[in-house]
């Protein structure tokens, strides 16, 4: 079964891959480090040499004819002032690529939810090169819970996948509750391209987001929830620069899936679970609210 025609707004990623790395690997520093100097006895500190240097450069200067000192002397103070600057300016995280950013909401850590008690032994995650899509997902679980027991509910989900289903961890990236807090799931680091066990044929390249809840037809769907959905959503496909409203093609790569092995489909970049799986989820309440999130999420990227 193939999908439709490549269009203009539609992005291609052919699994399988992605590359292998080390879940928990060093990551870029975030600034620079604090260097203090201490005055050594018989020795010049820092401050003073400096100071040397320029008397120094003005008693030179003084033999050199007009117009040739005031170009010795600027050449000099430039190049100082850089190598002082490169030295010791704070190294700051790189920038997304693309232009279409949004910012990164609040995601509160794994550690907030699995403490060591409940932590299962597990391998290194698994990453692809990019997101390029993302599945909205509901847990199927009740909606009348307290916003303050959701570390608590996460921790049953994490329990019945990684113990009855036998899967190494959770598989959902994230967890969104109905007062809109945005959980981290699946381990391996938030701002990477971790693959998921959250869609059947299209972990690779996408990202999964779980709605704490059921949300079938009918079922208020809370705007918190929403929102939380269309800035998360926002900021994870705009590190690839892609556009929420349009269309990927991506390759099943199990038969389980709503396509077979090796087929492409055309799919939203912003979808439903039902999209690549044969099932109900994410409620028919919750699927009628992705055209508005996928407006919303356009919008914060600035499209």
């Amino acid at each position: 079964m193939r999908g439709p025609v490549k269009t203009s707004r539609t992005r291609t990623m052919v699994p399988p891959g992605g590359t292998a790395h080390i879940a928990g690997g060093q990551e870029p520093g975030q600034g620079g480090s604090m260097r203090v100097f201490r005055k050594a006895r018989g020795a010049w500190t820092r401050l003073a040499r400096r100071v040397w240097a320029r008397r120094a450069t003005v008693v030179v200067l003084g033999c050199v004819p007009g117009l040739l000192a005031v170009l010795v002397l600027v050449v000099c103070a430039v190049g100082v002032d850089r190598r002082v600057v490169a030295r010791e300016r704070p190294v700051a995280a790189p920038l997304p690529a693309g232009p279409h950013r949004a910012a990164r909401p609040v995601i509160v850590p794994r550690s907030r939810w699995l403490d060591a008690g409940s932590a299962h032994a597990q391998p290194p995650a698994r990453y692809d090169d990019h997101v390029l899509a993302v599945f909205v997902h509901h847990t199927d679980s009740p909606n009348a819970y307290e916003c303050a027991d959701v570390p608590r509910i996460i921790r049953s989900l994490y329990a019945g996948q990684t113990g009855v289903r036998r899967w190494d961890d959770i598989g959902y990236n994230f967890l969104v509750d109905r007062c809109g807090t945005i959980y981290e799931g699946r381990a391996g680091g938030v701002d990477r391209a971790v693959t998921g066990a959250h869609t059947q044929g299209f972990n690779h390249g996408t990202a999964g987001i779980a709605a704490i809840g059921t949300f079938g037809a009918g079922t208020p769907v809370p705007w918190a929830m929403t929102e939380a959905i269309a800035s998360l959503a926002a900021w994870k496909l705009g590190l690839s620069d892609v556009d929420p409203r349009a269309t990927v093609r991506l390759v099943s790569s199990n038969d389980l899936s709503r396509y077979t092995a090796g087929t492409s489909a055309v799919l939203p970049t912003l979808a439903g679970h039902d999209a690549g799986f044969m099932t109900n989820c994410p409620g028919a309440a919750l699927a009628s609210q992705l055209p508005g999130i996928r407006s919303r999420a356009a919008h914060l990227q600035g499209r």
